[in-house]
Formats: C-alpha cells, structure tokens, sequence
C-alpha cells in the first residue's frame, strides 16, 4: 500500500536576511534544516528564543521564501499559494481590523477560504461558541482583551475546518481554561486525522500531546525524532523531562 505523503516537507531549506551597514552582510535565520511532518501527526517544535522557529512557520506560509533548499506544503512548494485553503494559523499576536465584530472577522476569513456564503453563515456561531465569545459576537474587536482576541485568532484558524493547523505561540495571553481550549483543540485535531505543527515555550504542553518532536539551535535541527526516544536519556537509559532533555542541547 502507498503511503502518504507529508504534509510539512522541508529540505535542506535556508534563510538568510539583510543585516549590517547598507543590508551589505547577511544574517542566516535558517542553515540547511531538513524534517518532515506526517499526515495525521503532533508535531513539536521547540527551541530557545531566536533559533529559527518563526522563520521555518513564515517559510512554511510563504510568508517569505527560502533563500536555498526548499519547503513543501501540503505536498505542493510552499510558493503555491492555493493549498494555503487548507490551513489554519494561530500567532502569539493576532492582528485584527479592531473596527470588525467577532462575526463579521470570521465571515471575512471564511471568504478569504473560498467558501460559500451558507457554510460560512452556519459556521460561525458554533465557532464563536466553542472558543466562548457567543455572547459578544457582535461586539468591535476594539473592546476585546487579549485573551479574548487570541481565542478569536483560534476560531479565525478553524473557520476553514483546515487538514493543517499551525500554533505559533498559541497560549500567549490566554488563562487556564483558554489554556484548556487549546489541548482540547490539537486533541480533536489528531482525533480526526489532521496534522498539527505546534511551536511553544510550553514544555509541558508539548510533553503531553506531541507525536514527534524538534529541536532548532541557532538555525540548525539538533534533534528530529518520537518524543519517546528524547525522555530517555542516550546513556544511562533513564526517563528525563523534556526541559533537562532540551538543556542537553543547549549546553
């Protein structure tokens, strides 16, 4: 039987930005990474602050393009803006027209997803309502919280009912029960064979829920592998946290 294509592919993929005096020099973001994330898998990228992390998401969101290698999404290159309908995206800071209501945010991005009118009208609320803004649907995003606006930024990745969901930072500014909502969400994902790349500073979010796990260091992967295999320590063979795990790494 033929198996499945990845969804996430990246291949030897290189980013480079302009630094210093007249953007003369180069400053590499990313350095040869290449990994792939399985259909129907939890996939955690980890690293410390300024790793590359950010930039393998804009990568994958033809956000910005390699400057070597190449990224596939979807089984398609990254470039190939069509499979972006398939997506959903979650940012640590959603940036959203504060004049727009809840509703009205939503019936825009599900039209930007090419669906029809009906869906989209009988989508949203029950959207709204899973996240816990039903009741301030039609209130200008302007009287939002933070919070409130990283739920929204949540309900705005699912409107599409996307087969990969991106979470950048995706607990930023949310409480407990948000907190919640979020392991629900990737749980329900993965229970309907969607695939889910997460990146997080939460170790212990990624402990309880990833598949597979990365490790960026300054722009290089240090380790790509089953979560089991990382909470093991290589010599003594004893189970380790992935904090201690990711320190290895690091020193």
């Amino acid at each position: 039987m033929q198996s499945r294509q990845p969804i996430v592919q990246y291949h030897q993929a290189v980013k480079d930005y302009p630094s210093g005096f007249f953007a003369r020099d180069r400053l590499r973001a990313v350095d040869g990474v290449t990994f792939q994330v399985e259909a129907g898998e939890v996939f955690g990228l980890v690293g410390p602050n300024r790793a590359g992390k950010t930039t393998l998401v804009k990568l994958l969101l033809a956000l910005c393009q390699p400057t070597q290698g190449q990224v596939f999404r979807l089984g398609q290159p990254s470039a190939e803006r069509s499979t972006l309908k398939q997506v959903g995206y979650v940012h640590e800071n959603q940036a959203f027209p504060h004049y727009l209501t809840a509703r009205a945010l939503l019936e825009y991005y599900g039209a930007l997803t090419l669906l029809t009118e009906e869906t989209v009208k009988a989508r949203v609320p029950k959207l709204l309502e899973r996240v816990g803004l039903a009741d301030r649907a039609d209130e200008p995003i302007s009287r939002f919280s933070k919070g409130m606006v990283q739920r929204l930024g949540i309900a705005q990745a699912l409107v599409n009912e996307p087969d990969l969901l991106v979470f950048d930072e995706p607990n930023e500014g949310l409480d407990l029960v948000g907190r919640r909502l979020v392991r629900d969400l990737v749980r329900h994902q993965k229970r309907q064979g969607k695939t889910v790349l997460f990146v997080s500073h939460v170790l212990t979010e990624i402990e309880q829920f990833c598949d597979r796990i990365g490790i960026i260091v300054a722009g290089k992967m240090a380790f790509v592998g089953p979560l089991a295999d990382l909470l093991q320590d290589p010599k003594t063979k004893a189970p380790r946290t992935l904090e201690s795990a990711l320190q290895s790494y690091l020193s």
